[in-house]
């Protein structure tokens, strides 16, 4: 990446952070690929391989790797933390100028790089790798649709619907969130506490080289409400909406009993619309309390000062 300092032609450094889970069969060939492209991107450029307590052999095909090339260096995981989170502590220990991040299953070509990096000279701070073409099958793609309209309303911005886990930002972002030790860890939106620069190109996805998809239906969902309760206030105000639009069809209701006592005499007839309005003032009720539950339930893990992750061991090339 070509930027200019005054009247001087710099290139940007590069650190690329890949988390790595359950792909022994894919990160050889993931990193020769990109020990072929990298330099003719950036003088100075590392890679970094964070394994996040894989189940098959993915650690040792690290150490092999990092004793094969110079540039790499890998990150040894306590367990199984989840993707940002292992995304956050490769972020961290980045010493480049830029980062950019992939998965770790051959889905994105390390030859679009250069086009990441070409956006990003432009002035931007965040730019993602949005696939030309998306698809996981209808269900998959309702949930991610959901998750990205969940991830904009936290982030408020507008490119939040083409965020995807390729993107290239600059390192320096970093500091918005360099004291963030929340269990419940969305990279987007910590990058949006340093910038609102975000933008995205439209560039080829292949398809998964080899294993399953280890986002499924349910992680996305549950990857949306932690999102949505952990970074942003929305379920507390459409809480606060529900309870007073409740509120107001109460009172026309009481209004409407005491016009109809007043002038016809008696009570309102009608057991089941009584019942009814109960039931429905219950289920709001409980629908309230259950929304403060889920954000009592987040301070009680803030408290405990559960980490992001915790690192067991690293290699680097001798």
């Amino acid at each position: 990446m070509i930027e200019k300092k005054g009247n001087i032609m710099t290139r940007s450094s590069i650190s690329i952070v890949i988390p790595v889970y359950c792909a022994e069969q894919t990160i050889t060939p993931l990193v020769d690929q990109l020990s072929k492209c990298l330099p003719t991107l950036a003088d100075e450029y590392e890679v970094l391989l964070v394994n996040d307590g894989s189940k098959d052999n993915s650690w040792q095909k690290i150490e092999e790797i990092v004793k094969t090339y110079p540039k790499v260096s890998g990150i040894n995981l306590m367990r199984n933390y989840g993707q940002h989170n292992a995304l956050l502590c490769g972020i961290r220990a980045a010493k480049c100028d830029i980062v950019v991040t992939m998965d770790d299953d051959l889905q994105h070509p390390p030859e679009t790089i250069h086009i990441l990096l070409e956006k990003l000279a432009e002035g931007y701070d965040v730019v993602y790798g949005s696939p030309i073409t998306e698809n996981h099958g209808l269900f998959r793609d309702a949930a991610s649709l959901i998750t990205k309209m969940v991830l904009q309303s936290v982030m408020n911005v507008d490119t939040a619907r083409y965020v995807s886990a390729y993107r290239a930002f600059r390192t320096d972002l970093r500091n918005a969130f360099e004291n963030y030790q929340g269990s419940n860890v969305s990279i987007d939106v910590l990058l949006s506490w340093g910038t609102s620069r975000f933008t995205y190109v439209k560039v080829e996805h292949h398809p998964r080289a080899a294993g399953e998809s280890n986002y499924t239906l349910r992680k996305l969902i549950s990857h949306a409400m932690n999102m949505i309760t952990g970074f942003s206030t929305i379920p507390l105000r459409i809480s606060s909406g529900i309870g007073f639009l409740f509120t107001l069809f109460g009172i026309i209701v009481l209004f409407y009993t005491l016009i109809h006592y007043l002038i016809v005499g008696g009570v309102v007839p009608g057991f089941t619309f009584t019942a009814s309005l109960i039931a429905i003032f219950s289920g709001a009720q409980l629908f309230a309390l259950g929304i403060m539950g889920e954000y009592l339930a987040r301070m009680h893990f803030r408290l405990m000062d559960k980490p992001s992750y915790a690192v067991k061991t690293k290699v680097e090339h001798d």
